[in-house]
Protein backbone atom coordinates (compact mmCIF):
# COMPACT_ATOMS: atom_id res chain seq x y z
CA UNK A 1 0.00 0.00 0.00
CA UNK A 2 1.31 3.78 -0.74
CA UNK A 3 -0.50 5.79 1.96
CA UNK A 4 -0.07 9.32 2.80
CA UNK A 5 -1.09 11.23 5.54
CA UNK A 6 -2.46 14.67 7.63
CA UNK A 7 -2.93 15.26 11.20
CA UNK A 8 -4.80 18.14 13.47
CA UNK A 9 -5.96 18.84 16.94
CA UNK A 10 -4.23 18.02 20.05
CA UNK A 11 -3.81 15.56 22.33
CA UNK A 12 -3.12 15.32 26.23
CA UNK A 13 0.73 15.80 26.65
CA UNK A 14 0.73 12.04 28.41
CA UNK A 15 -0.66 10.72 25.73
CA UNK A 16 1.54 11.98 22.60
CA UNK A 17 3.71 14.14 23.61
CA UNK A 18 6.94 14.38 21.17
CA UNK A 19 9.03 16.75 19.32
CA UNK A 20 11.45 15.63 16.34
CA UNK A 21 15.22 15.56 16.99
CA UNK A 22 17.99 14.57 14.97
CA UNK A 23 20.11 17.10 12.78
CA UNK A 24 18.15 20.51 11.83
CA UNK A 25 19.96 20.69 8.30
CA UNK A 26 18.50 17.82 6.92
CA UNK A 27 15.38 15.67 7.60
CA UNK A 28 17.05 12.43 6.42
CA UNK A 29 20.55 11.21 6.40
CA UNK A 30 22.87 7.99 6.16
CA UNK A 31 23.47 5.91 8.32
CA UNK A 32 26.25 6.15 10.91
CA UNK A 33 27.21 3.07 11.26
CA UNK A 34 27.95 1.41 14.76
CA UNK A 35 29.43 4.65 16.57
CA UNK A 36 32.77 3.23 16.15
CA UNK A 37 34.46 5.42 13.47
CA UNK A 38 34.56 2.06 10.98
CA UNK A 39 31.36 2.47 8.55
CA UNK A 40 30.90 -0.34 6.66
CA UNK A 41 29.48 -0.22 3.06
CA UNK A 42 26.22 -1.65 3.86
CA UNK A 43 25.35 0.63 6.85
CA UNK A 44 26.83 3.56 5.01
CA UNK A 45 23.70 3.09 2.67
CA UNK A 46 20.89 2.55 5.38
CA UNK A 47 18.69 5.97 4.88
CA UNK A 48 16.97 7.51 8.56
CA UNK A 49 13.94 9.10 9.47
CA UNK A 50 14.53 11.86 11.71
CA UNK A 51 14.30 10.96 15.45
CA UNK A 52 11.68 11.34 18.22
CA UNK A 53 12.58 13.50 20.86
CA UNK A 54 10.47 11.24 23.07
CA UNK A 55 9.21 7.80 23.11
CA UNK A 56 6.52 6.50 21.71
CA UNK A 57 3.77 6.21 24.72
CA UNK A 58 3.47 2.61 26.30
CA UNK A 59 -0.52 3.10 25.70
CA UNK A 60 -3.43 0.95 24.06
CA UNK A 61 -5.13 1.77 20.92
CA UNK A 62 -8.45 2.54 23.07
CA UNK A 63 -6.49 4.44 25.81
CA UNK A 64 -4.91 6.65 23.14
CA UNK A 65 -8.19 7.45 22.08
CA UNK A 66 -9.84 7.66 25.52
CA UNK A 67 -7.33 10.26 26.36
CA UNK A 68 -7.45 12.47 23.48
CA UNK A 69 -11.32 12.14 24.22
CA UNK A 70 -11.49 13.79 27.64
CA UNK A 71 -9.22 16.98 26.87
CA UNK A 72 -11.92 18.43 24.18
CA UNK A 73 -15.30 16.33 25.42
CA UNK A 74 -18.05 18.48 24.04
CA UNK A 75 -15.92 18.49 20.42
CA UNK A 76 -17.82 15.95 17.63
CA UNK A 77 -15.71 12.92 17.09
CA UNK A 78 -17.93 11.24 14.70
CA UNK A 79 -20.52 12.32 12.27
CA UNK A 80 -22.58 9.11 10.05
CA UNK A 81 -22.73 11.15 6.36
CA UNK A 82 -25.58 8.85 5.73
CA UNK A 83 -27.94 9.64 8.86
CA UNK A 84 -26.12 13.31 9.94
CA UNK A 85 -26.35 11.03 13.20
CA UNK A 86 -22.64 12.33 15.42
CA UNK A 87 -21.11 11.06 18.31
CA UNK A 88 -19.14 13.96 20.41
CA UNK A 89 -15.88 12.71 22.03
CA UNK A 90 -17.40 12.46 25.60
CA UNK A 91 -19.86 10.18 24.15
CA UNK A 92 -17.67 8.25 22.29
CA UNK A 93 -15.31 7.74 25.68
CA UNK A 94 -18.31 6.52 27.51
CA UNK A 95 -19.58 4.42 24.88
CA UNK A 96 -16.20 2.66 24.60
CA UNK A 97 -16.57 2.03 28.13
CA UNK A 98 -19.97 0.78 27.27
CA UNK A 99 -19.49 -1.39 24.80
CA UNK A 100 -16.18 -3.25 26.51
CA UNK A 101 -18.59 -4.22 29.74
CA UNK A 102 -21.65 -5.44 27.62
CA UNK A 103 -18.92 -7.78 25.40
CA UNK A 104 -17.71 -8.82 28.25
CA UNK A 105 -20.68 -9.59 29.89
CA UNK A 106 -21.74 -11.38 26.64
CA UNK A 107 -18.54 -14.11 27.17
CA UNK A 108 -15.45 -12.24 25.47
CA UNK A 109 -12.39 -12.38 27.31
CA UNK A 110 -9.05 -10.79 26.20
CA UNK A 111 -7.14 -12.26 23.19
CA UNK A 112 -10.97 -13.61 21.16
CA UNK A 113 -11.25 -12.39 18.47
CA UNK A 114 -13.87 -9.88 16.76
CA UNK A 115 -14.63 -10.10 13.35
CA UNK A 116 -16.44 -6.80 11.80
CA UNK A 117 -18.29 -7.25 8.94
CA UNK A 118 -19.65 -3.87 7.39
CA UNK A 119 -19.39 -0.95 5.73
CA UNK A 120 -18.01 2.06 7.27
CA UNK A 121 -20.11 3.79 9.96
CA UNK A 122 -19.92 4.96 13.97
CA UNK A 123 -20.86 1.23 15.17
CA UNK A 124 -17.57 -0.29 13.18
CA UNK A 125 -15.00 1.95 15.44
CA UNK A 126 -17.35 2.22 18.40
CA UNK A 127 -17.50 -1.87 18.91
CA UNK A 128 -13.81 -2.27 17.72
CA UNK A 129 -12.63 0.30 20.36
CA UNK A 130 -14.76 -1.55 22.91
CA UNK A 131 -13.84 -4.72 22.17
CA UNK A 132 -9.79 -3.76 22.04
CA UNK A 133 -10.94 -2.06 25.35
CA UNK A 134 -11.75 -5.32 26.49
CA UNK A 135 -8.62 -7.04 25.76
CA UNK A 136 -9.89 -8.48 22.55
CA UNK A 137 -8.10 -8.95 18.73
CA UNK A 138 -9.93 -6.63 15.80
CA UNK A 139 -10.12 -8.27 12.21
CA UNK A 140 -11.79 -6.07 9.43
CA UNK A 141 -13.43 -8.00 6.72
CA UNK A 142 -14.05 -6.74 3.39
CA UNK A 143 -18.19 -6.58 3.08
CA UNK A 144 -18.03 -7.39 -0.30
CA UNK A 145 -16.91 -11.01 0.57
CA UNK A 146 -18.60 -13.62 -0.35
CA UNK A 147 -19.67 -16.66 2.14
CA UNK A 148 -16.09 -18.94 1.09
CA UNK A 149 -14.33 -15.69 1.58
CA UNK A 150 -16.00 -14.65 4.61
CA UNK A 151 -15.28 -17.96 6.01
CA UNK A 152 -11.93 -18.31 5.27
CA UNK A 153 -11.47 -15.20 7.97
CA UNK A 154 -13.67 -16.39 10.40
CA UNK A 155 -11.67 -19.81 10.55
CA UNK A 156 -8.06 -18.16 9.96
CA UNK A 157 -9.00 -15.66 12.99
CA UNK A 158 -10.77 -18.20 15.49
CA UNK A 159 -13.65 -15.64 15.44
CA UNK A 160 -16.08 -16.01 18.07
CA UNK A 161 -17.66 -12.33 17.84
CA UNK A 162 -18.68 -10.60 14.50
CA UNK A 163 -20.31 -7.51 13.91
CA UNK A 164 -22.67 -7.09 11.34
CA UNK A 165 -25.30 -4.97 9.49
CA UNK A 166 -29.14 -6.76 8.65
CA UNK A 167 -27.90 -6.38 4.97
CA UNK A 168 -24.94 -9.05 5.27
CA UNK A 169 -26.61 -11.17 7.73
CA UNK A 170 -27.10 -13.87 5.23
CA UNK A 171 -23.73 -13.99 3.84
CA UNK A 172 -22.40 -14.56 7.73
CA UNK A 173 -25.26 -16.99 8.65
CA UNK A 174 -24.00 -19.09 5.34
CA UNK A 175 -20.43 -18.75 6.23
CA UNK A 176 -20.92 -19.55 9.82
CA UNK A 177 -22.30 -22.99 9.46
CA UNK A 178 -25.42 -24.12 10.99
CA UNK A 179 -23.18 -25.83 13.85
CA UNK A 180 -21.47 -22.69 14.40
CA UNK A 181 -21.29 -21.03 17.92
CA UNK A 182 -20.02 -17.71 16.42
CA UNK A 183 -22.03 -14.78 18.80
CA UNK A 184 -23.21 -12.46 16.33
CA UNK A 185 -23.70 -8.75 16.72
CA UNK A 186 -26.49 -6.65 14.49
CA UNK A 187 -26.96 -2.99 13.78
CA UNK A 188 -30.31 -4.14 14.10
CA UNK A 189 -32.58 -6.60 15.40
CA UNK A 190 -32.89 -10.49 13.84
CA UNK A 191 -33.52 -13.87 15.78
CA UNK A 192 -30.41 -15.28 16.58
CA UNK A 193 -28.05 -12.18 17.07
CA UNK A 194 -27.72 -9.61 19.87
CA UNK A 195 -28.65 -6.34 19.41
CA UNK A 196 -24.92 -3.80 19.24
CA UNK A 197 -27.03 -0.74 20.91
CA UNK A 198 -28.01 -2.92 24.45
CA UNK A 199 -24.64 -3.53 24.68
CA UNK A 200 -24.69 0.40 25.73
CA UNK A 201 -27.57 0.16 28.21
CA UNK A 202 -25.92 -2.39 30.54
CA UNK A 203 -25.09 -0.62 34.12
CA UNK A 204 -22.42 -3.02 33.82
CA UNK A 205 -18.88 -1.29 35.43
CA UNK A 206 -16.13 -0.50 32.75
CA UNK A 207 -14.25 -3.11 32.21
CA UNK A 208 -11.61 -2.51 30.39
CA UNK A 209 -8.65 -4.84 31.18
CA UNK A 210 -5.24 -3.58 31.44
CA UNK A 211 -3.76 -5.12 28.23
CA UNK A 212 0.16 -4.80 27.34
CA UNK A 213 1.23 -2.48 24.88
CA UNK A 214 2.72 -5.60 22.49
CA UNK A 215 -0.65 -7.55 22.83
CA UNK A 216 -1.83 -8.64 19.87
CA UNK A 217 -4.51 -5.52 18.38
CA UNK A 218 -5.13 -5.86 14.95
CA UNK A 219 -5.43 -8.68 12.17
CA UNK A 220 -6.43 -7.15 9.10
CA UNK A 221 -5.65 -9.13 5.71
CA UNK A 222 -3.48 -8.05 3.20
CA UNK A 223 -4.82 -7.30 -0.37
CA UNK A 224 -3.97 -10.61 -1.99
CA UNK A 225 -3.08 -8.44 -5.39
CA UNK A 226 -1.05 -11.41 -6.24
CA UNK A 227 -2.53 -14.50 -4.00
CA UNK A 228 -4.46 -15.38 -1.18
CA UNK A 229 -4.80 -12.76 1.77
CA UNK A 230 -2.80 -12.91 4.63
CA UNK A 231 -3.50 -12.19 8.51
CA UNK A 232 -1.26 -9.48 9.54
CA UNK A 233 -0.52 -9.61 12.95
CA UNK A 234 -0.30 -5.98 13.95
CA UNK A 235 -0.37 -5.05 18.08
CA UNK A 236 -1.20 -1.63 19.85
CA UNK A 237 2.58 -0.87 20.54
CA UNK A 238 2.98 -1.08 16.02
CA UNK A 239 -0.22 0.56 15.80
CA UNK A 240 0.18 3.29 18.45
CA UNK A 241 4.01 3.79 16.97
CA UNK A 242 2.63 4.61 13.45
CA UNK A 243 0.00 7.43 14.60
CA UNK A 244 2.85 9.16 16.66
CA UNK A 245 4.85 8.46 14.10
CA UNK A 246 2.60 10.35 11.23
CA UNK A 247 1.94 12.96 13.88
CA UNK A 248 5.44 13.96 13.87
CA UNK A 249 6.03 14.21 10.42
CA UNK A 250 3.13 16.90 10.49
CA UNK A 251 2.24 19.15 12.48
CA UNK A 252 -1.29 19.33 13.36
CA UNK A 253 -3.09 22.18 11.96
CA UNK A 254 -6.03 23.83 14.22
CA UNK A 255 -8.56 21.20 13.01
CA UNK A 256 -9.25 18.27 10.87
CA UNK A 257 -12.32 17.14 9.18
CA UNK A 258 -11.60 13.83 7.60
CA UNK A 259 -13.98 11.76 5.31
CA UNK A 260 -13.36 8.34 6.31
CA UNK A 261 -14.72 6.77 3.27
CA UNK A 262 -11.47 4.36 2.55
CA UNK A 263 -12.62 0.94 3.93
CA UNK A 264 -11.92 0.57 7.84
CA UNK A 265 -11.01 -3.30 7.31
CA UNK A 266 -8.17 -1.96 5.17
CA UNK A 267 -4.77 -0.49 6.86
CA UNK A 268 -5.20 2.65 5.00
CA UNK A 269 -8.68 3.41 6.17
CA UNK A 270 -8.08 1.84 9.68
CA UNK A 271 -4.85 3.78 11.03
CA UNK A 272 -5.96 6.81 9.64
CA UNK A 273 -9.27 6.55 11.35
CA UNK A 274 -8.09 5.95 14.49
CA UNK A 275 -5.44 8.71 14.39
CA UNK A 276 -8.05 11.26 13.43
CA UNK A 277 -9.26 10.54 16.71
CA UNK A 278 -6.08 10.20 18.30
CA UNK A 279 -5.49 13.78 17.27
CA UNK A 280 -8.69 14.98 18.25
CA UNK A 281 -10.34 15.69 14.11
CA UNK A 282 -13.77 14.87 13.31
CA UNK A 283 -14.53 11.70 11.78
CA UNK A 284 -17.56 11.83 8.73
CA UNK A 285 -17.93 8.40 8.16
CA UNK A 286 -19.36 7.41 4.55
CA UNK A 287 -19.89 3.26 3.54
CA UNK A 288 -18.12 3.40 0.55
CA UNK A 289 -16.70 5.66 -2.74
CA UNK A 290 -19.86 6.56 -4.75
CA UNK A 291 -19.32 10.35 -6.88
CA UNK A 292 -22.45 11.40 -6.00
CA UNK A 293 -22.60 11.13 -2.15
CA UNK A 294 -18.83 10.97 -2.06
CA UNK A 295 -18.71 14.74 -3.42
CA UNK A 296 -21.80 15.80 -1.21
CA UNK A 297 -20.22 15.09 2.19
CA UNK A 298 -16.71 17.19 1.39
CA UNK A 299 -19.39 20.35 0.57
CA UNK A 300 -21.71 19.66 2.81
CA UNK A 301 -19.23 19.03 6.13
CA UNK A 302 -16.35 20.76 4.93
CA UNK A 303 -13.81 18.12 4.75
CA UNK A 304 -10.13 19.84 5.02
CA UNK A 305 -8.00 16.63 4.38
CA UNK A 306 -8.47 13.65 2.35
CA UNK A 307 -6.76 10.44 1.82
CA UNK A 308 -7.13 8.75 -1.41
CA UNK A 309 -6.30 6.08 -3.63
CA UNK A 310 -5.45 6.83 -7.68
CA UNK A 311 -8.87 5.82 -9.03
CA UNK A 312 -10.62 8.49 -6.64
CA UNK A 313 -7.74 10.79 -7.30
CA UNK A 314 -8.39 10.57 -10.73
CA UNK A 315 -12.09 11.49 -10.59
CA UNK A 316 -11.46 14.61 -8.77
CA UNK A 317 -9.16 15.51 -11.53
CA UNK A 318 -10.82 14.83 -14.06
CA UNK A 319 -15.11 14.23 -13.46
CA UNK A 320 -17.31 16.57 -14.80
CA UNK A 321 -19.17 16.07 -11.88
CA UNK A 322 -16.75 17.60 -9.49
CA UNK A 323 -17.09 20.88 -10.81
CA UNK A 324 -20.42 21.15 -10.11
CA UNK A 325 -19.69 21.16 -5.98
CA UNK A 326 -17.90 23.34 -3.81
CA UNK A 327 -14.58 21.33 -2.70
CA UNK A 328 -13.07 24.65 -1.38
CA UNK A 329 -12.90 23.10 1.86
CA UNK A 330 -9.96 21.08 0.65
CA UNK A 331 -6.56 21.73 2.49
CA UNK A 332 -4.75 19.21 1.27
CA UNK A 333 -5.62 15.91 -0.25
CA UNK A 334 -3.15 12.67 0.14
CA UNK A 335 -2.71 9.28 -2.09
CA UNK A 336 -1.78 6.16 -1.49
CA UNK A 337 -1.71 2.68 -2.05
CA UNK A 338 -1.06 2.47 -5.51
CA UNK A 339 1.20 3.63 -8.25
CA UNK A 340 0.49 7.96 -8.99
CA UNK A 341 1.98 9.36 -12.15
CA UNK A 342 2.96 13.03 -12.10
CA UNK A 343 0.21 14.17 -14.68
CA UNK A 344 -2.72 12.90 -12.73
CA UNK A 345 -1.34 14.48 -9.47
CA UNK A 346 -0.96 17.87 -10.85
CA UNK A 347 -3.99 17.91 -12.95
CA UNK A 348 -6.29 17.21 -9.14
CA UNK A 349 -3.93 19.96 -7.16
CA UNK A 350 -4.45 23.06 -9.85
CA UNK A 351 -8.44 21.68 -10.39
CA UNK A 352 -9.04 21.64 -6.40
CA UNK A 353 -6.41 24.19 -5.30
CA UNK A 354 -5.38 22.15 -2.45
CA UNK A 355 -2.24 20.35 -1.86
CA UNK A 356 -1.95 17.12 -3.30
CA UNK A 357 0.91 14.58 -2.07
CA UNK A 358 2.02 11.02 -1.82
CA UNK A 359 3.19 8.87 0.90
CA UNK A 360 3.84 4.88 0.94
CA UNK A 361 2.75 2.36 3.23
CA UNK A 362 1.83 -0.97 3.86
CA UNK A 363 -0.20 -3.24 5.77
CA UNK A 364 3.00 -4.78 7.41
CA UNK A 365 3.97 -1.59 8.37
CA UNK A 366 0.64 -0.74 10.82
CA UNK A 367 0.11 2.21 7.22
CA UNK A 368 2.73 4.30 6.74
CA UNK A 369 6.93 3.94 5.99
CA UNK A 370 6.92 7.36 4.49
CA UNK A 371 5.30 10.74 3.68
CA UNK A 372 5.61 14.50 2.90
CA UNK A 373 6.57 16.45 5.55
CA UNK A 374 5.03 19.69 5.55
CA UNK A 375 6.22 22.35 3.73
CA UNK A 376 8.94 20.07 1.45
CA UNK A 377 6.73 17.99 -1.41
CA UNK A 378 8.64 16.43 -4.59
CA UNK A 379 6.55 15.67 -7.06
CA UNK A 380 5.91 12.29 -8.08
CA UNK A 381 7.98 11.20 -4.90
CA UNK A 382 6.30 9.34 -1.52
CA UNK A 383 7.86 11.68 0.65
CA UNK A 384 10.45 11.17 3.03
CA UNK A 385 11.14 8.56 5.90
CA UNK A 386 8.72 9.38 8.86
CA UNK A 387 10.59 9.44 12.36
CA UNK A 388 11.72 6.42 14.05
CA UNK A 389 12.12 4.73 10.72
CA UNK A 390 15.04 3.49 8.45
CA UNK A 391 14.98 1.73 5.19
CA UNK A 392 17.32 0.30 2.31
CA UNK A 393 17.29 -0.66 -1.03
CA UNK A 394 18.60 -4.18 -1.99
CA UNK A 395 19.32 -5.41 -5.48
CA UNK A 396 17.20 -8.81 -5.85
CA UNK A 397 19.84 -10.77 -7.42
CA UNK A 398 22.49 -9.75 -5.30
CA UNK A 399 21.29 -9.06 -2.17
CA UNK A 400 23.45 -6.38 -1.68
CA UNK A 401 22.35 -2.67 -1.03
CA UNK A 402 22.58 -0.97 -4.09
CA UNK A 403 23.94 2.61 -4.42
CA UNK A 404 21.74 6.25 -3.67
CA UNK A 405 19.89 6.73 -6.99
CA UNK A 406 20.05 2.83 -7.80
CA UNK A 407 16.46 1.10 -7.81
CA UNK A 408 16.00 -1.98 -6.07
CA UNK A 409 13.83 -3.56 -3.37
CA UNK A 410 12.51 -1.39 -0.37
CA UNK A 411 13.25 -3.08 2.75
CA UNK A 412 12.34 -1.10 5.92
CA UNK A 413 12.76 -1.16 9.83
CA UNK A 414 10.62 0.37 12.28
CA UNK A 415 8.44 0.25 15.31
CA UNK A 416 5.74 0.27 13.26
CA UNK A 417 6.87 -3.24 11.85
CA UNK A 418 4.37 -6.03 12.05
CA UNK A 419 5.29 -8.95 14.17
CA UNK A 420 4.26 -11.62 11.22
CA UNK A 421 2.22 -13.28 9.61
CA UNK A 422 -0.77 -15.27 11.02
CA UNK A 423 -0.39 -18.99 11.65
CA UNK A 424 2.48 -18.56 8.86
CA UNK A 425 5.77 -18.71 10.19
CA UNK A 426 7.66 -19.72 6.70
CA UNK A 427 5.98 -16.56 4.96
CA UNK A 428 6.83 -14.75 8.30
CA UNK A 429 10.91 -15.83 8.13
CA UNK A 430 10.80 -14.58 4.16
CA UNK A 431 9.44 -11.23 5.17
CA UNK A 432 11.68 -10.48 8.16
CA UNK A 433 15.26 -11.27 8.17
CA UNK A 434 17.00 -11.68 11.49
CA UNK A 435 17.89 -8.12 11.46
CA UNK A 436 14.23 -7.14 11.67
CA UNK A 437 13.73 -5.88 8.36
CA UNK A 438 10.63 -6.01 6.94
CA UNK A 439 11.08 -6.85 2.61
CA UNK A 440 8.54 -4.99 1.02
CA UNK A 441 8.24 -6.73 -2.45
CA UNK A 442 8.06 -3.23 -3.66
CA UNK A 443 10.85 -1.35 -6.08
CA UNK A 444 11.99 2.05 -5.88
CA UNK A 445 14.88 4.10 -5.31
CA UNK A 446 15.71 7.29 -2.95
CA UNK A 447 17.18 10.42 -4.67
CA UNK A 448 20.44 12.37 -3.37
CA UNK A 449 17.64 14.55 -0.63
CA UNK A 450 16.10 11.36 0.60
CA UNK A 451 12.81 11.33 -1.06
CA UNK A 452 11.35 7.93 -2.06
CA UNK A 453 10.05 6.54 -5.32
CA UNK A 454 7.81 3.80 -5.42
CA UNK A 455 7.87 2.52 -9.31
CA UNK A 456 6.77 -1.10 -8.88
CA UNK A 457 5.79 -4.37 -6.93
CA UNK A 458 9.22 -6.85 -7.39
CA UNK A 459 6.80 -9.53 -8.56
CA UNK A 460 5.10 -7.63 -11.06
CA UNK A 461 7.69 -6.92 -13.03
CA UNK A 462 7.83 -7.98 -16.55
CA UNK A 463 11.83 -9.35 -18.33
CA UNK A 464 11.27 -8.60 -21.66
CA UNK A 465 14.88 -10.01 -23.23
CA UNK A 466 16.32 -9.89 -19.98
CA UNK A 467 15.57 -5.91 -19.24
CA UNK A 468 12.45 -5.26 -16.51
CA UNK A 469 9.79 -3.55 -17.49
CA UNK A 470 7.62 -1.58 -14.64
CA UNK A 471 3.88 -1.72 -14.96
CA UNK A 472 3.27 1.37 -13.00
CA UNK A 473 5.32 3.08 -15.59
CA UNK A 474 3.19 2.24 -18.75
CA UNK A 475 -0.26 2.83 -16.79
CA UNK A 476 0.99 6.22 -15.97
CA UNK A 477 2.04 7.01 -19.87
CA UNK A 478 -1.21 4.77 -21.07
CA UNK A 479 -3.72 7.42 -18.82
CA UNK A 480 -2.23 10.64 -20.04
CA UNK A 481 -3.50 9.17 -23.65
CA UNK A 482 -6.82 11.42 -23.68
CA UNK A 483 -9.30 8.47 -25.09
CA UNK A 484 -7.95 6.38 -22.19
CA UNK A 485 -9.96 6.46 -18.67
CA UNK A 486 -7.99 3.58 -17.01
CA UNK A 487 -5.59 1.36 -17.91
CA UNK A 488 -3.75 -1.72 -16.34
CA UNK A 489 -0.44 -3.63 -17.75
CA UNK A 490 0.36 -7.05 -17.46
CA UNK A 491 3.11 -9.69 -18.15
CA UNK A 492 2.14 -12.54 -21.02
CA UNK A 493 4.56 -15.32 -21.65
CA UNK A 494 6.40 -14.73 -25.31
CA UNK A 495 8.56 -17.80 -26.60
CA UNK A 496 11.74 -15.41 -27.79
CA UNK A 497 11.07 -12.29 -25.60
CA UNK A 498 10.69 -14.71 -22.65
CA UNK A 499 7.70 -12.04 -21.29
CA UNK A 500 6.16 -8.93 -22.82
CA UNK A 501 3.68 -6.21 -22.33
CA UNK A 502 0.27 -6.28 -22.44
CA UNK A 503 -2.45 -3.14 -21.85
CA UNK A 504 -6.03 -3.97 -20.54
CA UNK A 505 -7.59 -0.72 -21.65
CA UNK A 506 -10.98 0.98 -20.57
CA UNK A 507 -11.69 3.66 -23.01
CA UNK A 508 -13.23 7.04 -23.49
CA UNK A 509 -13.84 6.17 -26.78
CA UNK A 510 -13.75 4.27 -30.03
CA UNK A 511 -9.92 3.40 -29.85
CA UNK A 512 -7.94 1.10 -32.12
CA UNK A 513 -5.70 -1.31 -30.38
CA UNK A 514 -2.78 -0.67 -33.31
CA UNK A 515 -3.11 2.81 -32.38
CA UNK A 516 -2.49 2.62 -28.72
CA UNK A 517 0.19 0.19 -29.22
CA UNK A 518 2.07 3.08 -31.67
CA UNK A 519 1.38 5.80 -29.52
CA UNK A 520 2.98 3.88 -26.85
CA UNK A 521 6.34 2.65 -29.47
CA UNK A 522 6.75 7.00 -30.07
CA UNK A 523 6.97 7.75 -26.28
CA UNK A 524 8.94 4.41 -24.82
CA UNK A 525 12.28 2.69 -25.59
CA UNK A 526 11.08 -0.96 -27.81
CA UNK A 527 11.24 -3.34 -25.13
CA UNK A 528 8.96 -1.54 -23.36
CA UNK A 529 6.28 -1.39 -26.38
CA UNK A 530 3.40 -2.98 -26.08
CA UNK A 531 3.08 -6.10 -27.20
CA UNK A 532 -0.96 -6.42 -27.33
CA UNK A 533 -4.01 -4.15 -26.38
CA UNK A 534 -7.31 -5.61 -24.80
CA UNK A 535 -10.34 -3.64 -24.21
CA UNK A 536 -12.55 -3.92 -20.99
CA UNK A 537 -15.41 -2.45 -19.04
CA UNK A 538 -13.35 -2.26 -16.20
CA UNK A 539 -9.82 -3.23 -14.37
CA UNK A 540 -10.25 -4.93 -11.37
CA UNK A 541 -9.14 -3.75 -8.30
CA UNK A 542 -8.85 -4.31 -4.95
CA UNK A 543 -11.24 -1.62 -1.92
CA UNK A 544 -7.37 0.54 -1.83
CA UNK A 545 -7.15 0.67 -5.28
CA UNK A 546 -4.80 -1.62 -6.28
CA UNK A 547 -4.98 -3.62 -9.71
CA UNK A 548 -5.59 -6.95 -9.03
CA UNK A 549 -3.51 -8.18 -11.80
CA UNK A 550 -4.23 -12.24 -10.82
CA UNK A 551 -7.72 -11.44 -12.52
CA UNK A 552 -6.05 -9.62 -15.77
CA UNK A 553 -3.57 -12.68 -15.89
CA UNK A 554 -6.63 -15.55 -15.36
CA UNK A 555 -8.40 -13.33 -17.86
CA UNK A 556 -6.22 -13.62 -20.47
CA UNK A 557 -5.56 -17.01 -20.01
CA UNK A 558 -8.90 -17.65 -20.92
CA UNK A 559 -8.38 -15.50 -23.61
CA UNK A 560 -5.74 -17.35 -25.00
CA UNK A 561 -7.32 -20.68 -24.33
CA UNK A 562 -10.77 -19.81 -26.45
CA UNK A 563 -10.93 -21.31 -29.80
CA UNK A 564 -10.21 -18.52 -32.46
CA UNK A 565 -13.40 -17.96 -34.73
Amino acid sequence: MRTRATSCGSLAADSLSFALGGPKRSILGEHGGNGRGNMSKQSSRIIEGPKLAAQIPALTVPELIRRAARTAPAKTAIIDATSGRRESYGELEQKIARMAAGLAALGLRPGDALLLFMPNQPEWLIAGLGALAAGAVLSGANFHYGATELAHQLHAVEARFVATTPALLPTVRQAAGPHSRLTILLTGEAPGTVNLDSLLTGEAPDCSVATSPDARAALPFSSGTSGLPKGVILTHRTLVANITQIRAAQPPPESLVWLAYLPMFHIYGFTFSLYCLAVGGTLITLPRFEPGTFLEAIERYQVTHLSTVPPVLQFLAAHPLVGSRDLSSLVSIGCGAAPLGMATEQAAARRLNCKVEQGYGMTEASAVISMTYTDRPRLGSCGQLIPATEARIIDPSTQADVERGASGELWFRGPQAFVGYLNDPAGTARTITAEGWVRTGDVGHFDADGYLYITDRLKELIKVKGFQVAPAELEALLLTHPAVLDAAVIARAHERSGEVPIAFIVAREPLAAQAIKDWVAQRMVDYKHLDDVVFCDRIPKSAAGKILRRELRARDAERAASPKV
